[in-house]
């Protein structure tokens, strides 16, 4: 399949010339499209359905699906005697500067903006002004720290990634990867960015085509990567290729080497299972996928691995309605072993993503009381020491992405 990108007014044309050539997962094709951005790709039939996520095995036996564990009540995986071997540090830790967050501007959470913060609380800043009843949500610092991408929906934006400078300054759009009112655009969306390490590519969620009338869900949903200049788009993922309105997958994190995403897969009531969360792994060329977290656990949302890369800090969610009481955050070993619980349990807290300091020592989160609203907290890496940060009543602070400090001067 050869295409050929033609950006057109703020908006990107794909002429193709198709040679199409179907390739299994088991054979061990990749899953990317090397090149391409398809203006309706997720129409055609799937390259890998989702009963084979976990087709290609690696070159050693796999690990044993995490268990619940019974010594020890923080505790929920098995492994415990068998941890993995922390990466060795290739470069001094990095300095911890600002965290960025979404905090919603109104009592009814229509609007939000981007905002950045001190650890300390002590320092505050507003840096995207988006229109009434529009939201500007998940945040993502550049490696060097100089620019945050985040996604704007609502009001006159159907779902975009636009970038800011860390000031909040040189605010704008990256062109959407559809040509207008194309057939296979329908309802398309851009969200959920997420940088690479290098800094040369964004990792996103795109959404796509009709939504069920009844449930309200999309038809399409998959991982994507693109250049930061919005050119040289590639998919990922075909988890809902085969199996339309199955579910959405969203919210990638990039490990610190750039060789893997961690992303969560969140099914629909026909999904396999039904109505299930949990954390999945891809190749950042496409292959490899697996699935990380067992669904009973219910990970989701935006999951962020440690600097030095040997755990991967994640939030789980209870069956049922979104924002209830009785999740936690959990740290897991990128091979799915050694699943630990950072925060007590069982708990009447809501708990929202959670973030890793750039030197490793402490992790940024969100939690709401019974009936409350978030605030950003941090906390120790081993889960000790949790301090409040923002005190904004009614507000609503979540979604915390902690990025590296500037060089002084």
């Amino acid at each position: 399949m050869t295409r050929t990108r033609t950006r057109l007014s703020g908006t990107t044309a794909i002429h193709r010339t198709t040679t199409r050539a179907r390739t299994r997962h088991r054979a061990g094709a990749g899953l990317l499209l090397a090149g391409t951005l398809l203006t309706g790709c997720g129409a055609q039939p799937g390259e890998i359905p989702l009963s084979e996520i976990r087709a290609e095995p690696s070159t050693t036996p796999p690990a044993a699906e995490p268990a619940v564990a019974t010594a020890a009540p923080d505790v929920v995986g098995a492994a415990a005697a068998t941890p993995a071997v922390p990466a060795a540090p290739t470069a001094p830790p990095a300095r911890n500067g600002l965290i960025a967050a979404r905090v919603f501007l109104d009592q009814d959470h229509l609007t939000s903006a981007i905002f950045t913060v001190s650890a300390d609380g002590k320092t505050r800043q507003q840096l995207t002004r988006p229109a009434e009843e529009t939201r500007d949500d998940h945040p993502s610092w550049s490696p060097d720290g100089t620019t945050l991408a985040f996604d704007r929906t609502g009001g006159d934006s159907p779902g975009r990634i636009w970038t800011a400078g860390a000031d909040g300054g040189n605010v704008h759009q990256l062109g959407s990867l559809c040509e207008a009112d194309a057939p296979d655009c329908l309802n398309e969306k851009e969200t959920t960015p997420a940088w690479s390490p290098d800094g040369k590519q964004l990792a996103f969620t795109r959404s796509w085509g009709s939504t069920d009338p009844t449930t309200d869900q999309i038809q399409y949903s998959d991982l994507y990567v693109i250049a930061p200049d919005g050119t040289t788009a590639q998919r990922l993922t075909f988890l809902t290729n085969d199996t339309p309105y199955s579910g959405v997958v969203t919210d990638p994190a990039w490990s610190p080497d750039g060789k893997q995403i961690v992303f969560s897969y969140r099914t629909s009531a026909t999904g396999q299972p039904a109505n299930g969360r949990a954390l999945h792994i891809v190749n950042a060329d496409g292959t490899g996928l697996r699935r990380l977290t067992p669904w009973e656990l219910r990970a989701g949302e935006r999951a962020n691995w440690s600097p030095d890369g040997s755990r991967i800090v994640f939030t789980t969610y209870p069956d049922g309605a979104d924002n209830a009481p009785g999740g936690g955050i959990y740290t897991v070993h990128p091979d799915g072993t050694a699943v630990e619980a950072l925060t007590p349990g069982p708990s009447d807290t809501t708990y929202g993503i959670a973030s890793y300091s750039p030197d490793g020592t402490a992790i940024a989160f969100s939690q709401a009381p019974a009936g409350g609203t978030s605030e950003l907290y941090t906390m120790r890496a081993d889960g000790t020491g949790a301090a409040r940060v923002t005190d904004t009543p009614g507000r609503g602070e979540g979604r915390p992405n902690w990025g590296v400090a500037q060089p002084a001067g």
